[in-house]
């Protein structure tokens, strides 16, 4: 598989809608993740990411122009020992509580399906890292709509063991902008990941397109010890 540039993938396409990016640096001492989301209509840009406990939640900019929280405001970042967990919506409650109970990442999802926004029908899309005795792995889930129709559900889990150096997957919403929303299509894009937490933060925000953007949430956890640094950007200040 090519390596693509993730600053490319993203400034060539105004509308990937949500994403999420997980990796290793490339000097090896960091597991990294990043979640951004987008917004077309002013309630999904009506929006900023705010932390909680060792995650974040999303939360209305101005409550006053909240007018359907169901799919917008849930806890894309939440931790569970050893292992942090990043969606596009409340299936990171689903992955939290069902994995506190022994069962796996697969098997929580299981009880999921694709959002109940048609036409669009948005894939579930989330991920798990796992840093421990200094050794790191992680796995990336999507679950769509059988091209449009509703009533087939597509599971599909990627896992990756003993991640390399630099190399990182991407993963979206949306292969681009339309009506309805075309679904992502294929496995993660396997990107470079470069940079120090500030330097790769400022370039992914940078790259996302401008009318669109409205959160961008990026940690770097340090493989050794488990501890982390964490940056937030929110378009609406």
């Amino acid at each position: 598989m090519k390596m693509l540039s993730l600053e490319t993938e993203l400034k060539g396409n105004s509308y990937p809608g949500r994403g999420i990016v997980i990796g290793k640096s490339a000097d090896g001492k960091y597991a990294i993740t990043a979640y951004f989301i987008m917004g077309r209509s002013e309630n999904s840009r009506n929006r900023v990411f705010v932390e909680e406990g060792e995650g974040i939640r999303t939360q209305a900019f101005d409550p006053s122009k909240l007018s359907d929280p169901s799919l917008i405001i849930y806890a894309p970042v939440r931790v569970l020992g050893n292992k942090t967990i990043v969606t596009n919506g409340d299936q990171t409650d689903t992955i939290y509580e069902l994995m506190d109970k022994q069962q796996t990442f697969e098997q929580a999802l299981r009880t999921r399906e694709f959002e109940p926004d048609g036409p669009n029908f948005t894939p579930r899309i989330s991920g798990i890292m796992h840093v421990e005795n200094n050794s790191y792995n992680y796995a990336m889930s999507i679950l769509k709509s059988n091209n449009g129709n509703p009533d087939a559900c597509n599971r599909y889990t990627f896992a990756y063991e003993n991640p390399v150096n630099g190399e990182g997957h991407f993963i979206h919403t949306y292969m681009q902008d339309g009506n309805p929303l075309p679904s992502f299509e294929g496995e993660p894009k396997l990107v470079a990941m470069e940079g120090d937490i500030d330097s790769f933060t400022q370039k992914v925000w940078n790259s996302l397109n401008e009318d669109n953007k409205v959160s961008l949430f990026v940690r770097y956890i340090e493989i050794a010890t488990g501890k982390y640094e964490t940056r937030i950007v929110n378009k609406n200040k």
